[in-house]
């Protein structure tokens, strides 16, 4: 299930906007240990959005999260950019495929699909 953040932050795409932590505030009043998040401040120049708009983003949500998460998986696998540097030099010079084949393999093994 998207996070209630994440699906705003479609909203507001949505309606040309960015989010901004001074125009709006979340709260979550964990009530009987169950989470319950909702929009507690909104000073947008559009109406907040309701209930349904909300959860229409849903399946939006949730991809944003899996790529974030692909991205950011990803990122802590690629080899260190100076190494990457080093494996591009050593291809042009010896006509390997060092660096491509490394990056496809951190790509392959994190598919963003």
């Amino acid at each position: 299930m998207a996070q209630l953040n994440t699906k705003i932050k479609l909203y507001l795409k949505a309606n040309s906007k960015t989010w901004d932590n001074t125009k709006v505030s979340l709260q979550d009043d964990m009530v009987d240990g169950v989470s319950s998040p909702y929009i507690k401040t909104w000073s947008y120049d559009i109406a907040q959005p309701t209930a349904e708009q909300i959860a229409s983003y849903e399946t939006a949500g949730n991809t944003a999260e899996t790529l974030h998460s692909v991205k950011k998986t990803r990122g802590l696998a690629y080899p260190e950019l100076k190494e990457q540097l080093d494996m591009q030099y050593k291809d042009l010079l010896n006509g390997t495929t060092t660096w491509k084949d490394a990056v496809a393999k951190v790509k392959s093994d994190n598919p963003k699909e």
